[in-house]
């Protein structure tokens, strides 16, 4: 197989992540939440693979007739914003006002970023929170924190959006990568742990969940705290 099929490929690959949102967006219908999330969890595995397999086969130059950001930004918003707001919204863990409150404020504020151009930095992290609220509703659905802790994370988040704090893409920040990256990977792993059993209470996949989340959140403000000493 030539490079210029396998970039096509690549591209298939990634649209197979609308084909998960389909999937999910049935689930949440139903109110089906464990299998929702997991139809999500394999939709950001297929994110985390599809992004390295692109920048190997070049896609740009070998498969230029598909725009692959734009695929990506697409399935992305699905996955990463609407499906999850929608969860929120219906589960009714944040009744009445507030849950109309959070499901204009995610998909509102998350389009804006989605579009902006300034959303990397030179590090290949990004600037100010990326929309992926797949990571904070799963949370959300596992512990079930307090009410107004719930509303808090939310509001906070969707500021942070647009102010210029750093946050690591685990597989292209090169600083901390032999951490983040694996921690990205047990993330995945605890996510769909904690939707196969339908988020038990007692499941330890929660506070792995916890664990992870708080690394992946807080690392790339962490880097920007201490920042790393010139060579």
């Amino acid at each position: 197989m030539n490079i210029r099929s396998k970039a096509y490929l690549v591209h298939l690959l990634t649209a197979t992540g609308a084909v998960f949102a389909m999937l999910a967006m049935l689930a949440a219908v139903d109110q089906k939440w464990g299998l929702m999330f997991l139809w999500l969890v394999v939709a950001f595995a297929v994110d985390g693979i599809d992004g390295p397999l692109a920048r190997r086969y070049d896609v740009k130059t070998n498969a230029p007739q598909i725009d692959g950001v734009l695929l990506d930004l697409i399935i992305d918003y699905l996955t990463y914003v609407f499906i999850p707001a929608y969860a929120l919204f219906k589960s009714g863990l944040l009744p009445g006002w507030t849950g109309w409150f959070a499901i204009i404020v995610i998909t509102f504020a998350s389009a804006v970023y989605f579009a902006d151009t300034r959303m990397k930095t030179k590090d290949n992290s990004f600037s100010g929170f990326p929309g992926a609220w797949n990571m904070v509703i799963i949370y959300i659905f596992a512990i079930e924190p307090n009410f107004w802790l719930m509303l808090g994370i939310i509001t906070a988040l969707a500021v942070t959006m647009f102010i210029p704090l750093k946050f690591i893409h685990p597989a292209r920040t090169v600083r901390w990568r032999m951490v983040s990256l694996p921690m990205a990977i047990a993330w995945t792993g605890f996510a769909g742990w904690a939707a196969w059993v339908d988020f038990h209470p007692e499941s330890w996949a929660h506070w792995g969940l916890v664990a992870t989340s708080c690394y992946l959140l807080f690392a790339g403000i962490a880097q920007q705290i201490f920042p790393a000493k010139a060579p």
